[in-house]
């Protein structure tokens, strides 16, 4: 796990591969896919040689498969990043596809006052075969992460994924396709930057650090105590009320449809009730791909607000689960938890 020097140059990145279809390569002699020593990242992908960058290379021990991640890898990530901060001008996270937006999103919590990239990227195909989509994205990716405006302050300041030619913000970025090379969108917020001939930055939606000369503060005490209950016609008390009050859930995320609506049989809110008065954090996001919750619009919404459901406004599942994780490690009481869910904390809503 001792990071390996790749080439010599003024600006330095620090590549993370945590796991992944992009580190594959086909082994001749077993006809299958097995990963490829980052250390050589020069032999597969030559075209980063013609940088004048220090691209060291960092591989994760055991090697993470995508929908094996747990926030224990976002902890080792997190002091990883920590560990090395002053010695990179930004970092490329190497993940796989399934999961990257929750770990983007984590991510975006639990490192505030970012002054440098991470940007997290990943591919549909083994970089070691012909069609690959994972050189132009890890390309691109290091060549984002290394970017600095004229006062040598990077260009982009923010846990990032850079996907089929867009640099979307981490917390506002969902997987949406499992076979195209467009992997990734961001739904309720533009790209950060998009990919062409030219890198085009739109420099007045990044975000920026509060003061350049601050090192960030790590955030590592996570409380993942969270349900999350998808609504859907026919769902039954039982299924509600084992998931809103269980003994050993402090917060649940409710997928409810449209701008915010759930069912409005006395039953349900009864059940919602009953969780609020135990003090549970429910927040409201909407299962639709974009758009915002509104409690305010319609009959159903307004009874949830009644009943003590918290706003997600146009958060992401995604999102909201990493928020989460982060303001109740942060906080021991349920109603500061409440409050901050509804602040802009990293870009990660829009109200």
């Amino acid at each position: 796990m001792k990071p390996t020097h790749t080439t010599g140059a003024k600006s330095a990145i620090l590549l993370i591969y945590t796991g992944g279809t992009i580190g594959m390569k086909e082994d001749p002699s077993i006809q299958a896919l097995r990963p490829f020593n980052f250390s050589q990242i020069l032999e597969e992908v030559p075209e980063l040689g013609k940088f004048a960058y220090r691209i060291d290379s960092y591989t994760f021990d055991p090697l993470i498969d995508s929908s094996d991640v747990e926030p224990s890898m976002w902890l080792a990530l997190t002091e990883l990043i920590e560990e090395r901060y002053d010695d990179y001008d930004g970092f490329v996270v190497l993940h796989g596809t399934d999961t990257m937006g929750y770990s983007a999103s984590a991510l975006s919590f639990m490192i505030e006052g970012l002054t440098k990239p991470v940007i997290f990227t990943g591919s549909q195909l083994p970089i070691g075969t012909p069609r690959t989509d994972g050189k132009e994205n890890l390309i691109s990716a290091v060549e984002i992460a290394a970017a600095k405006d004229s006062e040598g302050h990077a260009i982009v300041p923010e846990v990032c994924i850079y996907f089929d030619n867009i640099l979307m913000r981490g917390n506002r970025a969902t997987k949406i396709n499992s076979d195209h090379f467009r992997a990734f969108r961001s739904p309720n917020f533009p790209p950060l930057a998009e990919a062409g001939i030219s890198i085009r930055y739109n420099e007045a939606l990044i975000r920026k650090p509060v003061s350049w000369g601050v090192r960030p503060i790590f955030h590592k005490n996570l409380d993942t105590r969270v349900s999350i209950l998808k609504m859907h016609p026919g769902i039954t008390p039982q299924i509600v009320h084992t998931i809103l009050c269980g003994e050993d859930t402090r917060a649940v995320i409710i997928e409810t449809y449209g701008a915010g609506n759930a069912p409005s049989k006395e039953w349900f809110l009864s059940i919602v009730k009953e969780a609020s008065g135990m003090g549970k954090i429910l927040l409201n996001v909407t299962q639709c791909m974009a758009g915002s919750v509104n409690m305010d619009i319609y009959a159903t919404g307004k009874c949830l607000k009644e009943a003590g459901v918290t706003n997600g406004y146009d958060s992401t599942t995604e999102s909201a689960l990493g928020k989460l994780f982060h303001l109740m490690g942060l906080c021991s009481s349920n109603s500061e938890v409440k409050s901050r869910l509804e602040c802009d904390l990293r870009g990660e809503i829009s109200k």
